[in-house]
């Protein structure tokens, strides 16, 4: 309560404070009946008591009249409630302030929405009306847990560790692979800034300048279009560091989000587990694996290779040909053959795989198309491989590896909402399962154009030490130094040990992703001039907080978001400006026939 005007807060008051006098400031929450309204501020409510007396009739008619969400200064005494209508659900529930004068500061018109947790609204319409869903408790909430959780980051970086931090350009120049990104017209004709997607080049060459520990809450931005919970700007905690490996990155990582976890999430273990990128696409299908539970994929091609199934014999015929399967705990029991085919369909439309299944009886045989093609002992082995138990349900795939593999851990993960939905337990959602995702492929063939290659993480990515010879030779074999931290089954955190050598870095960019090195020439100028070895990770904030809270989306975790179209709802950006502003950027706008006609009319 320093710097204002106020005693307390409508959060703080208990039974101690009986007898005090006290003034209140706050939005009106509840009003019953011209006796009583509950009012709230950021810490929490109080129930005022409207007086009944002659010598208090104009405060009983201010506070009576007084719409929902106008705001209240109220003076009065603190008194215990009447015995048995205390609230238990109440910080504040042993106590109600008597009221003995008021103001309204300010009155508040009709509500687009009720300001409650439980009523439902859309969400066009809270982003439309923002500041009104901002004083919600649920985001109120959220926004406080960011800022502490921010700050002791901040502390554990730069007081504890030595970290400098470091505000680096918003305005800069395209970088080449990578995500779009947005471009600023300058008044040279003909010329862009890039809003940068990270600070990447930057905090290498705070490296290459001797500032050995950077750290900064770095604002970024990526011209993604409509991807479903993206925002073109977030937030993420960036660091870099000089002289250092990747167990060095990792062990900072662990302690930093160890000293900054909030306690009423737990504490969190470390160090945490690891597993390479082969082991996550083999066992999880993904590159980003959800721990909280089993259901891991079974590679089952020995147990059928000598089967005589055609599509089996097929796909074990074609150098990366695999047979694998997941298997579903109880799914006899939870899912329902339209859930299967849904899964089914899932696959096909996905991946182009086919799904074959397998049912666990009661008695412990198998029902299956494929249950006549094999013998006694192939099921037997089967089911041990696979664990089976009575009323499990096995989906198989076969193919090409990693397209069997991708399509098997969608279907997992399909699976585990499936079972959940139908009330079986599965994911512990007070559970945070960490991992380290490593030994990445430092290149992977272009979608468009498989001949070709690209970043898999980006440009400035070291290859593997041991794979180091190879990078010359069969860039495709090479492994990179990037590492991912995973968060029960998303990525909240992405880095790299970096490329150190000029002479290197330029032959990745010319000869292996084929791009122009001149758009660079000021990193790998400043590589030529003592660069020591470094590394470094970005940890995605909005998305680390959106799972720490449980919240739906990462929106629910930013104070003013954009849409999924990337618009502001509220302020209605992007929007028009006049020829004669754009006209000192040499710029004309080229508009669609169908948006002219829509300016004529």
């Amino acid at each position: 309560n320093s710097f204002v005007t106020r005693t307390n807060t409508c959060g703080e008051l208990r039974s101690a404070h009986v007898g005090q006098k006290v003034t209140l400031y706050g939005w009106v929450q509840y009003q019953r009946q011209g006796l009583f309204l509950v009012l709230r501020d950021f810490q929490g409510l109080t129930q005022v008591i409207i007086p009944q007396d002659e010598a208090h009739s104009h405060v009983k008619e201010l506070l009576s009249s007084a719409p929902l969400e106008s705001v209240l200064r109220v003076t009065g005494t603190v008194s215990p409630r009447p015995l048995g209508q205390e609230n238990p659900k109440m910080p504040t529930g042993d106590i109600e302030v008597k009221a003995e004068t008021a103001e309204i500061l300010n009155s508040c018109k009709k509500l687009p929405f009720e300001i409650k947790d439980f009523i439902k609204k859309s969400e066009a319409l809270r982003m439309q009306y923002r500041y009104l869903d901002l004083r919600s408790s649920r985001l109120q909430s959220s926004l406080r847990l960011r800022s502490r959780l921010v700050m002791r980051m901040r502390e554990y970086l730069c007081n504890l560790h030595g970290f400098v931090d470091v505000e680096t350009p918003t305005l800069f120049k395209r970088t080449p692979g990578g995500a779009k990104e947005f471009l600023v017209p300058s008044r040279e004709a003909g010329k862009f800034y890039s809003l940068p997607q990270s600070p990447q080049q930057f905090k290498q060459l705070l490296m290459v300048g001797g500032l050995d520990r950077y750290f900064q809450v770095a604002r970024c931005y990526r011209d993604e279009g409509s991807r479903p919970d993206r925002q073109p700007e977030f937030t993420q905690i960036d660091i870099e560091m000089s002289f250092v490996d990747q167990a060095g990155i990792q062990r900072l990582v662990e302690g930093l989000l160890q000293h900054s976890w909030p306690e009423e999430r737990g504490s969190i273990m470390t160090p945490f587990p690891s597993m390479t990128y082969e082991e996550a696409l083999a066992e999880y299908g993904t590159d980003k694996p959800d721990t909280r539970f089993g259901m891991k994929i079974v590679d089952i091609s020995d147990v059928l290779r000598g089967s005589n199934i055609h599509f089996v014999q097929n796909a074990l015929s074609h150098p990366h040909g695999s047979i694998r399967a997941i298997c579903i705990p109880q799914g006899v029991r939870y899912l329902t053959n339209k859930d299967l085919e849904s899964l089914k369909d899932s696959a096909k439309s996905q991946f182009n795989q086919e799904i074959m299944e397998i049912i666990c009886r009661p008695d412990g045989s198998l029902k299956s198309l494929l249950t006549k093609f094999l013998g006694e002992k192939e099921q037997s082995e089967l089911i041990q491989a696979l664990n089976m138990q009575e009323d499990d349900v096995v989906l198989l795939a076969a193919g090409e590896h990693k397209q069997v593999c991708s399509a098997l851990g969608a279907l997992r993960l399909l699976s585990a909402n499936l079972l959940e939905a139908a009330g079986l337990a599965l994911r512990d959602p007070a559970a945070f399962h960490f991992l380290w995702v490593v030994d990445f492929p430092l290149f992977l063939p272009k979608a468009e154009n498989p001949t070709e290659l690209e970043s898999a993480h980006h440009p400035f990515t070291a290859p593997h030490p041991s794979d180091a010879s190879l990078l010359y030779s069969d860039p495709t074999k090479v492994r990179s130094q990037h590492y991912d931290l995973v968060l029960n089954g998303n990525e909240v955190g992405g880095g790299s040990i970096r490329i150190h050598s000029a002479e290197q870095q330029r032959f990745v960019l010319e000869k292996v992703l084929k791009e122009d090195s001149e758009v660079l020439s000021h990193l790998i100028e400043a590589l030529e001039f003592g660069a020591p070895p470094h590394g470094g990770i970005a940890l995605g904030l909005d998305r680390l907080i959106s799972l720490i809270v449980d919240a739906p989306s990462i929106r629910d975790v930013i104070a003013f978001p954009k849409s999924f179209r990337g618009r502001d709802l509220m302020g209605n950006a992007p929007d028009y400006v006049t020829p004669e502003e754009l006209e000192p950027y040499h710029i004309q706008v080229s508009w669609p026939l169908e948006e002219k006609e829509a300016k004529k009319n």
